[in-house]
């Protein structure tokens, strides 16, 4: 176990390094930070990389086996009104608790807390609903895409303008890193129970599903809520000095981020022990172990995102404002670049999803050419944001032709990269998009004098838009390069054939 542990935190080590030699160059040369705020990035960036390790390591020994038992258990089950009752109570409960979800309400107040959150959590849950129908009655996942994104974008011309970029990047925030392994490992299970020639393709699509209820369900409730002020809390940068008041800024934070990881593994543990009771599919040294890893998860995701919270979210809004009030306010989208190619690698869901995708090709689809393929449509998304900051162009000019061309390439990539091509938009618009990535545009937007609600707030949503088409374009080259295998193949058995006719004919002269 001691072994696995140190491996996972070297993965995470390499994966995050080079956020903050990025930050070291910008600091020397562009963007001078305050010691105090450079040394509680950097003890964040060391907890982020042991936390990420931890949180690995639980989510590979825990979450996943719960999930694919749960997936597996649902496909024996006769009862469609069983699981459409536990898939709602399910996708309400985790996503309501998700850490992601509770930082983005607090972000927009113009709207109350809990109204937001259940909400959002609602409509996680109705679409887990449609999802795990969708794989039961073998309905193929660009159906579902194709039918709801164009209800999406009409419902949301009719929404109040200011809640139409919190709206997309609500579906963003939900699919956080409680609920992504989860999902995962369920629609796995579910479907490798199932099997069929088509097991393979319907293991994805959950998280993909279920990122569209909360978007509709947040636009929805600003047509029918009609906030009149429309406002937003203000990044709030941390006065540090010296190491000591680093060292009391994480220990008063350390206990929040711990209630909140409690709040949102509570309910899984317990779905999970009513399940064992029910059905005892864990024999009990499975139980020990699947215990440890849930350990590991909570010590892994309080590490991380009191790392991210504390340590990242000031440097982030410091780099993004001073840069775009210099007289190189172009640089942003250079530097979004560079930035949104290495930080996706950090998102720790994103190491799930690459691994269970390496596995369930059997090794065809490596994890290197998914990171690469989600780092070059992150890097675009950063560079459209930071473009959309600085022109101040609505989103809608954006998400709507990068949709339809995700919808358009449905229908020419492989069916299983569809659904892990919509699975990496919810994956990769994790905690390290909106501790970083949103302060950075934030204080961008609020230098170059922008509207931070239309403006700033959509970064997630660009962020889980770009791997939809990235993706499926790594699945038309992954279809290509098999045929062309599969040609040189059969050419060089048909040249073996007629060797060995030749060699027969030889004989018999």
């Amino acid at each position: 176990m001691n072994r696995k542990l140190k491996e996972k935190i070297w993965e995470s080590l390499s994966s995050v390094a080079p956020i903050p030699i990025i930050v070291f160059i910008l600091s020397i040369h562009w963007v001078p930070i305050p010691i105090g705020t450079t040394i509680m990035f950097l003890a964040g960036a060391g907890l982020l990389v042991v936390g990420m390790g931890f949180f690995s390591l639980g989510a590979d020994i825990a979450m996943m086996p719960i999930g694919e038992a749960v997936g597996s258990q649902f496909s024996r089950t006769g009862r469609t009104w069983l699981v459409v009752l536990i898939s709602l109570l399910m996708g309400f409960i985790i996503t309501a608790a998700e850490p992601d979800l509770q930082v983005l309400a607090r972000q927009v107040p113009a709207i109350p807390d809990i109204v937001l959150i259940g909400t959002v959590a609602l409509g996680v849950g109705l679409f887990l609903v449609v999802a795990m129908l969708r794989t039961v009655f073998k309905i193929g996942l660009n159906r579902i895409l194709i039918a709801f994104y164009p209800i999406l974008f009409v419902v949301a011309a009719f929404a109040p303008r200011d809640f139409v970029a919190v709206a997309f990047d609500s579906g963003g925030v939900t699919t956080g890193p409680i609920t992504v392994p989860f999902l995962i490992a369920l629609g796995i299970g579910l479907s490798a129970s199932r099997g069929g020639l088509r097991s393979q393709e319907n293991s994805f699509g959950l998280v993909a599903i279920c990122s569209i209820g909360p978007i509709l369900a947040v636009l929805i409730l600003g047509i029918g809520y009609n906030p009149t002020d429309a406002t937003y809390t203000p990044v709030e940068l941390f006065n540090v000095v010296t190491t000591e008041d680093v060292a009391d800024q994480y220990a008063r934070e350390l206990p929040h981020y711990l209630k909140e990881v409690l709040m949102a593994l509570v309910p899984i543990c317990a779905f999970f022990a009513v399940f064992q009771g029910v059905t005892g599919r864990f024999p009990r040294k499975q139980l020990l172990t699947v215990g440890i890893g849930l350990l590991y998860t909570l010590i892994g995701l309080v590490l991380f995102l009191a790392g991210v919270n504390v340590g990242f979210i000031p440097v982030g809004h410091l780099i993004g404002s001073d840069i775009a009030a210099s007289d190189y306010k172009w640089a942003l989208i250079p530097l979004g670049m560079v930035i949104g190619y290495f930080i996706v690698v950090a998102e720790p869901a994103v190491h799930i999803l690459n691994k269970q995708v390496e596995e369930m090709s059997g090794g065809t689809v490596s994890q290197r050419a998914m990171k690469l393929s989600l780092s070059l449509g992150i890097a675009v998304s950063l560079a459209l944001s930071m473009l959309r900051i600085l022109t101040g162009i609505s989103i809608f000019w954006l998400l709507i032709p990068g949709y339809i061309a995700a919808l358009v390439l449905t229908f020419f990539s492989p069916r299983m990269f569809t659904g892990i091509a919509f699975d990496s938009g919810g994956v990769a618009s994790g905690p390290m998009t909106s501790t970083f990535l949103l302060p950075f545009a934030m204080g961008a937007c609020e230098s170059v004098g922008g509207n931070v609600l239309t403006d700033a707030f959509g970064v997630v949503a660009m962020v889980a838009m770009t791997p939809l088409i990235t993706i499926q374009l790594l699945g038309m080259i992954y279809a290509h390069q098999t045929k062309t295998v599969e040609k040189i193949e059969v050419t060089e058995l048909a040249g073996a054939d007629d060797v060995i006719d030749y060699e027969e004919g030889s004989s018999d002269e």
